[in-house]
């Protein structure tokens, strides 16, 4: 026998369109199922003005094909030399949601990234001022540190001292990866949030590299081992309102991720809502789903919940999605959860 569920419609809160080609292909996967999504500003070169967003964000609907609602929410990409009266204004405009912070060097594209966080304390000053959340990719970069102690070492030497000096300043540690992060989100005031990813969810760092490098299951920040996993599950299915969906699904050609040197990134947007279902059905938490991926995400960018809603149903026989999309230059490949799906989307 079926079973159903109903929810308002969700929003992804850390999502890569691309440009071009690319974002034609993988903008119908999120639309489909997703309100809402907090656009990545990572393109080549990087989104750092409002004249720059906005040019984007008419890319973006513009691609949007007909007959799908959708509303990207722009971001910035902060880098040394951003203007605090830029970053003002458009948020003043309604453009953007929030500025983007990736240490330079830490993922792809971010090689204009910030290397001198002293030289960006104006502009985090005035987002503290104007309310305007600051979402970190949370790792340092500093090669003397093990890329699995990354992001535990980020928390104590920048984001924690940065909290600190910049009282007010509204922070979402984006796809935390570890027991660490959950435990300082869950230490903090309600002006720190957190956003998971669906494949972290599911993935570790042996599903990466035992019996062979998969490199689809690669991403950064990188799987950690199965205890950081299952905090990351139970965080998520928590109910607490400070942990919230990001996808960060991140589409490569599979030419750029079957590679000497492959691309970081997975792309989830194609099944995210029936891998959800499943997780939170093992968790027991079905009725924690909602939230998760509908309400907490609102509440903290202080926008209203989505009037829509979907229905996704568990079938007998496992849902049928394809291992590839075109990606416009290639093939991309679709997360593979290594388990069959029976929960889907049919309303």
């Amino acid at each position: 026998m079926s079973k159903t569920i109903t929810i308002r419609r969700p929003d992804d809160w850390h999502l890569h369109l691309r440009d071009g080609a690319m974002l034609r292909a993988v903008l119908p996967e999120t639309a489909r199922h997703f309100a809402r999504a907090i656009i990545m500003p990572n393109l080549v070169p990087p989104v750092v003005t409002g004249t720059q967003a906005d040019a984007y964000r008419d890319r973006i609907m513009d691609a949007l094909p007909e007959g799908m609602a959708f509303e990207p929410l722009m971001t910035l990409y902060l880098t040394e030399e951003t203007d605090p009266d830029d970053v003002a204004a458009a948020q003043a405009s309604g453009l953007i949601r929030a500025v983007k912070l990736y240490p330079a060097g830490a993922t792809t594209n971010s090689a204009s990234g910030v290397k001198n966080f002293d030289k960006v304390r104006p502009v985090l000053e005035r987002m503290a001022e104007i309310g305007l959340p600051l979402c970190m990719h949370g790792e340092v970069t500093d090669h003397s540190v093990d890329i699995f102690d990354r992001e535990a070492v980020f928390i104590d030497r920048v984001l924690d001292p940065i909290r600190r000096a910049t009282p007010g300043l509204r922070v979402v540690m984006e796809h935390v990866t570890t027991s660490d992060a959950v435990d300082y989100v869950k230490s903090a005031p309600e002006d720190l949030a957190a956003t998971i990813t669906t494949h972290h969810l599911i993935i570790n760092r042996n599903h990466i590299l035992v019996g062979g490098i998969k490199p689809h299951y690669y991403c950064l920040p990188v799987a950690k081992r199965e205890s950081h996993r299952l905090a990351l599950r139970a965080a998520a299915t928590s109910g607490d309102a400070r942990f919230f969906l990001g996808t960060d699904s991140a589409p490569h050609v599979d030419a750029l991720k079957e590679h000497a040197c492959g691309c970081a990134g997975c792309f989830t947007a194609t099944n995210t809502m029936s891998i959800l279902a499943h997780v939170f059905e093992e968790e027991g938490a079905l009725d924690r789903l909602e939230g998760f991926t509908s309400l907490h995400g609102p509440g903290y960018y202080r926008l209203p919940v989505n009037e829509g809603r979907i229905t996704l149903t568990r079938g007998t026989d496992p849902v049928d999605y394809p291992a590839k999309i075109d990606g416009g230059d290639g093939p991309v490949t679709v997360f593979d959860p290594g388990f069959p799906l029976y929960w889907k989307v049919t309303a």
